[in-house]
């Protein structure tokens, strides 16, 4: 039986970081501009315990359906399938769009990413803030194309003003982007493919506009009108809401309930568990890791049975593949 796992975290600062999510991670030392902490991801090394340094995509190859699941196992192979992340946006991010497995898996296959779809739990929103979501109106690559060029692609897009506990569904094909103002959880696809469309005239390091890929951007956007962005929780048992579930992920938020929380993970599916408010214990055979907000854990598919003892204003996102 495998452990539970806790990452070392990717930083990775942007033009468009703040100064928010250091702090918030409890990080004494922050880099400037910090916009992405990757918490789950291939490349990450684990902390502590029997597999100390080694790279979770290494156990993944080690260990296969034991720490995957038999699910995930089944359709990706011994890989890990998903990355997490939080986001910090104190200013916009460029509109952009993912493509699909198809098109990464025949275009960018030597990239070795799949497509991305992706979903966010939004956790903090200044007053007035958004994202850009899809099409307002369904339109056409033409049309999508020459909005670019004349510099009014905005126009086409769907603005959606976000609170704290919103969670949003973005499919690959849609066009997006987060705005200042908004810290988030991100589940995704493992993928870094990303194709700007328009960066509203930035430039970077060296002086030069940062560079668009229109023409594959234009390939892999939806035209349609985009669907509902913002998803509702669905009640599942006290303390439990499933927020969102495709195909590639399934993301549950847990409340703390006064009690402690028992779960099992069944062998279908690993577990990634990451604390977004409060602080917790994470107990599981024999072993026993406190988990403080804004970090996560991997709960193997093999491990079976554990226990969260929490803070009362502890909450938590539970992601893991759909059988």
């Amino acid at each position: 039986m495998l452990a539970p796992l806790v990452l070392e975290r990717r930083l990775d600062s942007r033009l468009w970081g703040g100064t928010t999510l250091g702090p918030w991670l409890g990080l004494t030392n922050p880099p400037p501009q910090l916009a992405e902490s990757w918490q789950v991801y291939e490349h990450n090394r684990v902390t502590h315990g029997p597999h100390m340094g080694e790279t979770l995509g290494a156990l993944a190859r080690a260990y296969g359906s034991a720490l995957l699941g038999r699910t995930s196992y089944a359709r990706h192979g011994a890989e890990f399938p998903l990355l997490a992340k939080f986001l910090d946006a104190a200013d916009h991010l460029s509109i952009q769009v993912h493509p699909d497995d198809t098109y990464a898996h025949t275009v960018e296959a030597a990239s070795g990413f799949h497509g991305k779809t992706e979903a966010w739990y939004i956790l903090r929103a200044a007053d007035g803030a958004g994202v850009y979501h899809g099409m307002r109106a369904a339109t056409s690559r033409t049309a999508f194309a020459a909005a670019i060029a004349d510099g009014t692609v905005l126009d086409l897009l769907r603005l959606i003003p976000v609170a704290a506990g919103d969670t949003i569904f973005v499919a690959a094909g849609t066009v997006h982007a987060i705005n200042a103002g908004v810290m988030l959880f991100e589940i995704q696809q493992k993928s870094d493919l990303t194709y700007r469309v328009y960066d509203y005239q930035r430039r970077d390091a060296t002086g030069a506009l940062r560079e668009l890929h229109l023409d594959r951007a234009l390939d892999v956007s939806d035209y349609q009108a985009a669907p509902a962005a913002i998803i509702a929780p669905q009640p599942i048992a006290a303390g439990r809401e499933l927020l969102v579930e495709c195909p590639y992920f399934r993301m549950e938020r847990w409340q703390a309930t006064g009690t402690p929380l028992m779960a099992t993970t069944t062998g279908e599916t690993f577990a990634l568990l990451t604390i977004i408010a409060g602080d917790c214990q994470l107990t599981a055979g024999g072993t026993e890791i406190d988990l403080p907000r804004g970090s996560s854990a991997v709960l193997p598919a093999n491990l079976g049975a554990y226990t969260l003892e929490t803070t009362a204003a502890a909450q938590m996102l539970v992601c893991s593949v759909p059988g």
